[in-house]
């Protein structure tokens, strides 16, 4: 049968099924409504909350501060909550440090004391010594709303260009800092979204990209297009910025550019949205009259710049290898390019490659796990980094001569440690391990696979307290995501933690959409057979509960942005199997994201209802489109936040209110919308900390968790 339909199919023998005739107990606060109806080839479809789009009207304001008063006035009954925030921060107040990297003999590192709400940038000339302060994003807002965004430091080491997103938002403000004496220079950059910054190696600027002024009352909701690449000279105000490259004809390219460590090109990576398959140009900046050279120009692949020798280019790509291979260009020969070959694929994920000490470091996934090898530039085989386990490595920071190169490692019960590998010695040392107040021998993690509905092997991780009893009745948290190309990897969660102490499992499933497995794996869950991702997250539910880790009514199931319209179609596909759902910041309306902010550039994942073969399959599963009146489903609380310009509120607001509306039975229906804050990135620890106290407190009153102590 055509999945498009049997999708459909799904959601009205259940709503039959699950109507009860029992009234809620909650008196929800009635939503702005509409009579819009959109037609899409002919299907007329309704959208009555299309009102709660604009979030600053009048009517939707008095709703959203209805929703709240509900949603905080019932968290305040649950008599767990304040214990569970006071556990939260206890664990959360732990020492923990970026992945320091180098330039010029001066280090650069990131750390946190444990409860401050943003971490502070350091320096120093020795990574065992204790470093300077040189910027702390707290002492910049009372409440740790603006956050470092972006940092990028001159190749002199004496001047850091670094970006800071206020409340949330993907808009950026870049200034420029002397390392020496911390004092801000005069240089002041704005709307700057989805750009680094990148120095000519003379430090007399650099490159950027941005987008033209936006309209100031929708800055958080209107489509933004035409991303531009522009030079910033030291000192000049913005205005004055030189601009380098523009593609009026294509407004839905994104530029960021890189300046070579030996300062000869400027390589342009070009993208379309958030497609992996990308573009590569360059620009040789030794001559001020070069032309932009479009190198790579099909979009055919995914291609990453690593370094080059000269006019060779050294690439990470998936090209004719789709768990990924390195290959090398010759840009004096003529194009079109052609790729030579230096590390073949394998049979395992080539994640991430970093060129330091003379070698590439080439981060593999086996399973959803890092294994690092390292190769020489010929390609030819060099031995591995040992890892201290089974989890996550990245970082592996460093220039191409450099002997020293730094990384982190960790796993869901190894809280984040930073480690230095000396390439004269072939030996790891521990530079910075944390203390935080658990013991992990008390917990283990075990790796699983199910088969999903097609058959298709997944992978799962589950992690629990030790001496744990297979009886049903252990609280389950499932946690998905399965998209763009984003692999999800083993890493220490201070909120799960804290659930497993609780007596809960915390389960990861490796979903289609993501990358853990390579190109063929993103597209098995992209564009029209999406359905394959919610198929995946509905068969490990099914496992968790047949193999009796749980049951239905102690299973819940949760996810952000992209994972947030995970749990919101597989909740309105399935509301039979959880006892209660965690949708955040999630994309509800299939139908209507690409009318927001950047909510256009999804389309290569998703597609788009204004293309008539993408309609139907959107309409399929779209969240919103699936809640039927009269179904009983799970007790749910919706998260979102007011600054949130990458998913706009708007997809939750209307996702609470059809639902509320909906709701045939008593179980509750809640939003919860944090203020000054967006999609998570740069998030205050005391947002997250009650965020998550709340998401807690919330499963243990709906799935009856006795905690433990």
């Amino acid at each position: 049968m055509n999945r498009t339909f049997l999708a459909l199919f799904i959601v009205s023998p259940l709503a039959v099924l699950f109507a009860v005739d029992s009234q809620p107990t909650f008196k929800y606060p009635l939503a702005p409504t509409s009579n819009q109806v959109d037609d899409y080839f002919g299907t007329k479809v309704p959208d009555p909350y299309r009102p709660l789009e604009n979030p600053d009207s009048p009517e939707s304001r008095k709703w959203i501060e209805a929703e709240d008063k509900i949603t905080f006035d019932f968290l305040k009954t649950i008599s767990q909550r304040d214990g569970i925030k006071k556990r939260l921060t206890e664990v959360w107040d732990y020492e923990r440090f970026g992945v320091p990297f180098k330039e010029k003999g001066r280090y650069f590192l990131s750390k946190n004391s444990g409860l401050q709400n943003q971490s502070v940038l350091y320096t120093s000339t020795n990574v065992s010594e204790p470093p300077k302060q040189l910027l702390d994003p707290n002492a910049l807002a009372k409440d740790g709303t603006i956050a470092l965004s972006g940092l990028e430091v001159s190749d002199d080491a004496k001047l850091l260009a670094y970006g800071l997103a206020t409340a949330g938002s993907d808009w950026q403000q870049w200034k420029v800092r002397d390392v020496e004496t911390g004092k801000d220079r005069r240089d002041q950059l704005d709307w700057i979204k989805f750009s680094g910054a990148s120095w000519k190696k003379d430090g007399s600027g650099f490159f950027y990209s941005r987008y033209d002024k936006p309209d100031e009352k929708n800055k958080l909701r209107s489509q933004v297009y035409n991303h531009k690449l522009f030079f910033h000279q030291l000192g000049t105000p913005q205005s004055q910025d030189k601009l380098i490259y523009e593609r009026p004809d294509q407004k839905e390219w994104l530029f960021n550019a890189e300046v070579t460590d030996d300062g000869h090109y400027l390589i342009i990576t070009v993208q379309r949205g958030t497609d992996p398959k990308n573009r590569i140009f360059y620009k040789n900046i030794a001559d001020p009259n070069s032309k932009v050279v479009e190198l790579l120009d099909k979009a055919d692949a995914k291609y990453a710049f690593l370094d080059n020798d000269g006019p060779t280019f050294w690439f990470k790509t998936d090209l004719n290898a789709p768990l990924g291979r390195i290959t090398s260009i010759d840009t004096t020969k003529p194009l079109p390019p052609q790729p030579k070959e230096l590390v073949p694929e394998s049979s395992d994920k080539l994640e991430a490659v970093s060129v330091v000490g003379d070698r590439f470091i080439a981060v593999y996934l086996k399973d959803a796990r890092s294994l690092v090898k390292l190769f020489k530039p010929d390609g030819s085989p060099d031995g591995e980094i040992a890892l201290p386990g089974i989890g996550s490595a990245g970082g592996f920071t460093g220039k191409r001569k450099d002997r020293e190169t730094f990384y982190s490692f960790t796993s869901f019960t190894t809280p984040t440690s930073i480690l230095r590998y000396n390439f004269d010695n072939r030996q790891s040392g521990l530079l910075f391990q944390p203390k935080v107040k658990f013991n992990p021998d008390d917990y283990t993690t075990e790796q699983v696979f199910y088969n999903s509905a097609d058959g298709t092997r997944v992978p799962m991780f589950i992690s629990y307290k030790k001496g744990m009893k297979r009886d049903e009745q252990n609280p389950t948290y499932l946690y998905g995501y399965g998209g763009f190309d984003i692999s999800e990897t083993p890493s220490f969660s201070p909120a799960n933690l804290v659930w497993m102490e609780m007596g809960g499992v915390f389960a990861l499933a490796n979903l289609r959409g993501g990358g853990e497995y390579g190109e063929k794996w993103h597209e098995a869950g992209m564009l029209h057979v999406k359905q394959n991702v919610f198929d995946d997250f509905i068969a490990a539910a099914e496992y968790l509960i047949d193999n009796k880790f749980t049951s239905t009514s102690k299973l819940a199931i949760g996810g952000g942005s992209n994972g947030g319209l995970l749990v919101g179609a597989c909740m309105t596909q399935r509301p039979d199997l959880y006892g209660a759902t965690l949708p955040a910041v999630g994309v509800m309306d299939m139908l209507h994201f690409q009318k927001f902010t950047i909510g256009w550039a999804w389309t290569s994942d998703y597609g788009s209802s204004e293309n008539k073969d993408d309609f139907p399959f959107l309409y399929a599963y779209s969240p919103l489109h699936h809640i039927v009146k009269g179904c009983c489903y799970p007790p749910t609380l919706i998260t979102t936040a007011d600054h949130d310009d990458r998913v706009v509120p708007a997809h939750s607001f209307k996702f609470t209110a059809r639902l509320q509306a909906a709701q045939g039975c008593d179980k509750p229906v809640l939003i919860r919308i944090e203020t000054k804050a967006g999609h998570g990135a740069g998030k205050p620890t005391t947002k997250i900390i009650q965020e998550t106290a709340d998401r807690w407190a919330f499963l243990v009153k709906e799935l009856g968790v006795k905690i433990q102590k």
